[in-house]
């Protein structure tokens, strides 16, 4: 009698756990949506890295990229807030407990429009958080209008030509004090995946710009947030490699060439230089290549900018070890004889 053939275990990660732990539910969002392809790279950059998933918070405010954080990681903790409200709510949810991951996925409109308050703030602030703005250049939600990181000249499916200025989160995160910044593309597999798992490992804000094509409404000629655009005009300044704390292997990038930044949980990210003399460490520098790229109408990814020594906001504050959502009333209710000491200095 035959006998059936064994089933082969799956592959599993460092935690023993499959990628199905890593996934979400179901896409709803247009059939080749960029956002999709971002939220395939974090699935993949969580389950490499190992990182448990309830030990995940994943945030968003509103717009199709707001969508994108249940299409991952079902089984970590999840908040939608209100538009443009996402940063205030990470906050408060990461100093209540600073032991969790903070991942945040926004777009353009939520962040550089109604949120563009609450972005600069966080920023600033270096909170210990992932920010990935899924950028495609249109309020896809509201019928393909220019979001506020269209470019000039750039062009809609109607023919409308966009006159006002972009705004660039890139730089504009640099000079506010992010600590990890840079920009992607959905399309290019292997830079994201680097960048996400860099991006895991680093302590500080991430802020991470990803290109991401609208399919509906912004992926035709005269976009510069298309396919094919990105496709021409994108000029990367290093090509990453990334080692795990946990995985000592080397890397192919011939010595002299490469910058080699320690993240603070022990791993190493590897730049290798493709702009002459390009230091991401050096921030004056890192703004002035994106305002020189702008003007060459140039679409430059990679890790502009990385800085592991800055404090983060949690150290700021001084913060004990154990959350703050979890500390007992006892260690955070002042005692009668405290109130009448406070009352009788007034």
């Amino acid at each position: 009698m035959a006998t059936a053939s064994a089933v082969p275990a799956p592959k599993v990660n460092r935690l023993g756990l499959p990628i199905l732990e890593y996934r979400g539910g179901k896409s709803t969002l247009c059939a080749g949506c960029g956002h999709n392809a971002i939220s395939e790279r974090i699935i993949d950059a969580l389950y490499e890295m190992g990182v448990q998933p309830e030990r995940v918070m994943k945030l968003s405010g509103i717009g199709c990229s707001s969508k994108s954080p249940a299409y991952f990681l079902s089984r970590a903790h999840s908040f939608n807030s209100v538009h443009g409200r996402m940063p205030a709510v990470a906050t408060g949810a990461i100093l209540a407990n600073h032991t969790m991951k903070a991942l945040g996925v926004s777009g353009d409109g939520d962040t550089a429009s109604i949120g563009m308050g609450q972005f600069v703030h966080m920023m600033r602030r270096n909170l210990p958080m992932i920010y990935i703005i899924e950028d495609n250049g249109v309020y896809g939600l509201t019928k393909g209008q220019f979001s506020a990181t269209a470019d000039i000249g750039s062009k809609l499916k109607t023919g409308v030509i966009n006159d006002l200025p972009a705004i660039d989160t890139c730089s504009l995160a640099i000079q506010l004090g992010a600590t990890f910044v840079g920009r992607s593309f959905s399309g290019d597999k292997k830079q994201l995946l680097s960048m996400l798992k860099a991006a895991i490992a680093h302590k500080g804000t991430v802020m991470l710009d990803v290109i991401s094509p609208c399919v509906t409404f912004n992926d035709h000629e005269g976009s510069t947030k298309s396919y094919k655009f990105m496709q021409e005009y994108d000029e990367p300044i290093n090509e990453l490699g990334f080692v795990p704390s946990f995985d000592e292997i080397d890397v192919d990038y011939d010595a002299g060439t490469t910058t080699e930044v320690a993240m603070h949980d022990g791993s190493r990210l590897r730049l290798r230089k493709l702009l002459e003399d390009y230091d991401p460490t050096d921030k004056v520098q890192a703004v002035r290549t994106l305002m020189e790229a702008h003007e060459k109408n140039e679409v430059l990814t990679g890790v502009f900018y990385v800085n592991t020594e800055a404090p983060t906001f949690i150290d700021q504050l001084n913060l004990v070890n154990e959350p703050l959502g979890q500390l007992a009333e006892s260690k955070t209710k002042p005692g009668k004889d405290v109130l009448d000491r406070v009352m009788a200095s007034l």
